[in-house]
């Protein structure tokens, strides 16, 4: 879908009984914006989400006037299971024991659904699928699907840390929807004959469809890297209260987006953004920065601790560089390398070139 929170897809389970009764779509995807504490608990990682089941007409209404398409899966389930399956999605649906704690990579509207299929299935899905990989990461589908709207991509790209960058089982990145619907379609029964029996599109797609790859940002991040950097240098002799400027809404911008990252890892439950690297690119000493650029706005020298915290912040981002080559920490934080680092540096050297004494004649 268009919104936000409708761009990694969406399923549910439908049950058919076979009675000429309206099939029931037993949905896991349902979070209310009013509930008390709602913002509060997103920042903290402890979100809400609830199953509902409500009848098929009533749910594809929805989707037909949000124009996203709809394609049903029938699958062979042999009868007990089906039964099974349906008495527990049944009792799931009551109002004391709908609601669960949400997660976006591992317990979501699609991970629910793939587990109750599982368990139907006496465990077919996770042994067919849990030892196979694309090579696709939680970072490169957060990416792919939340890229299109900047805020959004750019945000969790610079939140994720490298919990997003391992490879994915075909288990692990069924948490996308479309990933689960491609997966059964490969999945076989005990019989050994495919589980999904027939496919029928119940609504068409009609907005854009989501990118095949993940959006490749590195060559316009360095070039921009490189302009700034370059900016930097070139004002520090001829404008440097312009200067001065520049780098007090870049320390401001790097320090609270490090405040940010540093919340996430301390005090919330958000795990795939705790020991986040680029907290080494956009440190929260940057704001100790904020008075010494002040200070050089007002054409003042600035304080004694300004040039040896700029030091310490190039010197983290460069860190950033070294811990990249680490083997056992594999984030993919590249972009925000060739982007943050030529700056920190290009300020490092305007800012201590303008401290260095002038020479002169006696």
């Amino acid at each position: 879908g268009e919104p936000y929170w409708a761009r990694f897809g969406h399923n549910a389970i439908l049950v058919d009984a076979g009675d000429g009764r309206e099939p029931t779509l037993y949905n896991y995807g349902f979070f209310d914006f009013d509930e008390p504490g709602f913002l509060l608990n997103f920042l903290r990682g402890r979100m809400h989400y609830r199953l509902v089941a409500l009848p098929m007409s009533r749910d594809l209404a929805y989707y037909r006037e949000e124009g996203r398409g709809v394609t049903l899966q029938w699958l062979d389930v042999e009868a007990d299971a089906a039964g099974r399956l349906a008495r527990f999605l049944a009792w799931n649906a009551l109002p004391e024991n709908a609601v669960y704690e949400y997660d976006y990579f591992l317990d979501n509207c699609s991970t629910r659904v793939r587990d109750a299929l599982d368990e139907a299935l006496d465990g077919a899905l996770a042994r067919q699928l849990s030892g196979r990989s694309q090579g696709l990461t939680y970072r490169m589908e957060s990416l792919r699907l939340g890229g299109g709207l900047p805020w959004m991509g750019l945000g969790m790209h610079l939140g994720l840390s490298d919990y997003a960058d391992r490879p994915l089982s075909r288990w692990d990145e069924a948490f996308v929807p479309m990933r689960l619907r491609d997966s059964l379609r490969e999945v076989r029964t005990p019989a050994g004959t495919p589980l999904v029996v027939a496919e029928e599109v119940l609504l068409p797609h009609r907005i854009a469809a989501p990118p095949v790859e993940p959006p490749r940002w590195w060559p316009r991040f360095a070039f921009a890297g490189l302009v700034l950097a370059v900016g930097v240098l070139a004002l520090a002799p001829r404008r440097p209260r312009s200067l001065a400027g520049l780098a007090f809404g870049f320390w401001l911008l790097c320090g609270l987006a490090g405040l940010g990252l540093a919340a996430l890892w301390g005090l919330s439950e958000h795990r795939s953004a705790w020991g986040n690297e680029n907290l080494l690119l956009v440190s929260p000493l940057c704001l100790l920065l904020l008075p010494g650029a002040l200070a050089r706005l007002r054409g003042r020298a600035p304080g004694a601790m300004f040039l040896p915290t700029l030091r310490l912040v190039a010197a983290l981002a460069g860190v950033a560089v070294f811990v990249s080559f680490l083997p056992f920490r594999p984030q993919d934080n590249l972009d925000w390398i060739v982007l943050l680092l030529p700056v920190h540096l290009a300020l490092l050297k305007a800012f201590g070139a303008a401290a260095q004494p002038t020479a002169g004649k006696h």
